[in-house]
């Protein structure tokens, strides 16, 4: 690598992670029920493959990849279906999807898993369909399918694995990477493979030296082992700097090159994938697993023995929770994810989803929140944005509802990372009325789609019945024409000429 670049704006923030990054990685015990949503992923929902009644095995599948963009499901503990139905997700709020709800068996049997893969000696096809079949997502939280991912329409030359847990608080990547690394580097050259890329770079804050090490040390295991040549693989320690996980951000911070507005990476020839996602690539393809499990960290003031946990698809967030020891005071806040990105929880009796990587459990606040000034334009949000964008204007042209305004400036671009909220005096809630211009968008666009919809069909309705008054006025014309007719001068030729054609046997037998 010729160097590092340095990404605009960003935060210095404080870590947070000591609580709960030092320990090894618990497995918790099956919950009595899981509820696993058709939709964890971006993409059309899965389609259930079970009915209710029926007994499933942990690993089996539950529902399959409804299109390309999708992901399928499967058991993430053996027990019965009991229902099919909806159950409100952990985010947004109030947004209810369909669920497969198994009760569990209370046993911690194997998952279920396919015939393990030699990577070396398997098609790319077969690998890029074991991913597929596995149900893996991006584990950062993005939540993007990576089996379509990994089929990129153009040359791809580096291959990044995200390892910069950026937010505070988190800890569970760093935890895979220190005590998973040989699942993170094997993972890897799956991937290398799949995408066929000339290098490979594991990203990794300067914060992290024990997961560097780790990784390096799995590097160099793997290379002597190896009777080949093993593909070039670097472990690269970055800035501790918020977002520097950030897919843009990092690309940048790794190539020097900027993924064009509303792009992605494999437009300036790079594939980038979560650390997380890499290691559950590794278990579907030599392992055979899918992916019924994922880290998440629990941590935060609120809670009595932070740590990270191996938790079944759909648990509970109640029940991590109790097996981290319940929490420190009756009324707590809870976040799914990092205190800047993270979304707030209405409830504990939510589930743990493929990209939830936190539950951040915080005392409520005695006090209320500083209270909300006019803009000053200080111009602090446009110097702390990571994306170059302006956030005073979208602040203003959300506000005014004025959405139509809101594109010129970017407002797609915003990677919701709260730098502009935080650095403002004027505690505004930027990134609320953000995501409050994007819902509007989509539903504008959703509108303007069913509109266009309804009009196709209406036109096809028209073109229809004008079709069927042509059809019938053209019956009618033939009815009009046949009735003009003269019918006596055809029926009196044809009699005319049945009686000159008349045999001379007819007369004579009357004689």
């Amino acid at each position: 690598m010729k160097g590092l670049w340095r990404f605009p704006g960003g935060l210095r923030l404080a870590g947070a992670k000591g609580s709960s990054g030092d320990g090894p990685i618990l497995p918790l015990a099956p919950p009595p029920r899981v509820y696993l949503p058709l939709r964890q992923h971006v993409g059309a929902p899965a389609r259930p493959v079970v009915e209710v009644g029926q007994a499933v095995a942990r690993g089996e599948l539950v529902a399959e990849a409804g299109a390309f963009v999708s992901a399928a499901v499967h058991a993430s503990i053996a027990g019965r279906v009991v229902e099919i139905g909806d159950h409100e997700l952990p985010h947004p709020p109030g947004v209810a999807e369909t669920c497969v709800v198994i009760a569990g068996e209370g046993g911690e049997e194997e998952a279920r898993a396919e015939v393990p893969l030699d990577p070396d000696e398997a098609t790319v096809e077969t690998l890029r369909e074991r991913v597929r079949a596995a149900g893996i997502v991006g584990l950062g939280g993005a939540a993007f399918p990576s089996a379509a991912k990994l089929k990129p329409s153009r040359p791809i030359h580096t291959l990044v694995i995200n390892g910069v847990e950026c937010e505070p608080y988190i800890t569970c990547d760093d935890a895979l990477m220190r005590h998973r690394p040989e699942a993170v580097i094997r993972g890897a050259l799956v991937l290398l493979r799949l995408v066929a890329a000339e290098r490979c770079l594991v990203a990794v804050e300067d914060n992290k030296p024990a997961a560097a090490a780790a990784l390096r040390e799995a590097v160099a295991a793997l290379a002597a082992r190896s009777p080949e040549p093993v593909p070039d693989i670097a472990v690269v320690e970055v800035p501790t700097r918020f977002p520097a996980g950030g897919e843009k951000q990092l690309v940048w911070t790794l190539t020097g090159r900027a993924v064009p507005r509303g792009g992605l990476p494999y437009e300036v020839g790079v594939v980038c994938l979560n650390a997380g996602t890499t290691a559950a690539v590794d278990a579907a393809v030599h392992d055979g697993r899918p992916l019924v499990s994922r880290v998440v960290t629990v941590t935060g003031p609120g809670i009595r023995r932070p740590g990270n946990f191996e938790v079944p698809l759909g648990t509970p967030v109640r029940h991590l929770l109790e097996a981290a020891g319940g929490t420190t005071a009756k009324a707590v806040e809870l976040v799914m994810g990092g205190p800047m990105m993270g979304r707030r929880l209405e409830t504990a009796d939510t589930m743990v989803v493929k990209g939830t990587n936190c539950i951040l459990v915080t005392p409520r606040p005695d006090i209320a929140p500083p209270r909300v000034m006019p803009c000053i334009r200080c111009g602090r949000c446009a110097a702390a944005c990571p994306m170059n964008l302006l956030p005073q204007q979208l602040y203003w042209h959300a506000r005014g509802r004025t959405f139509d305004k809101l594109e010129p400036y970017g407002l797609k671009d915003c990677i919701e990372c709260g730098c502009c909220a935080v650095v403002c005096p004027s505690h505004i809630p930027l990134v609320s009325f953000f995501r409050y211009a994007k819902t509007e968008l989509a539903d504008r666009e959703r509108r303007r789609h069913r509109a266009e919809e309804s009009r196709a069909r209406t036109d096809a309705r028209n073109a229809r019945l004008e079709q069927q008054r042509q059809e019938r006025e053209a019956r009618k014309a033939a009815r009009k024409a046949a009735r003009a007719r003269p019918r006596s001068a055809p029926a009196s030729d044809e009699a005319v000429e049945d009686t000159d054609a008349a045999p001379p046997r007819a007369a004579g037998g009357a004689s």
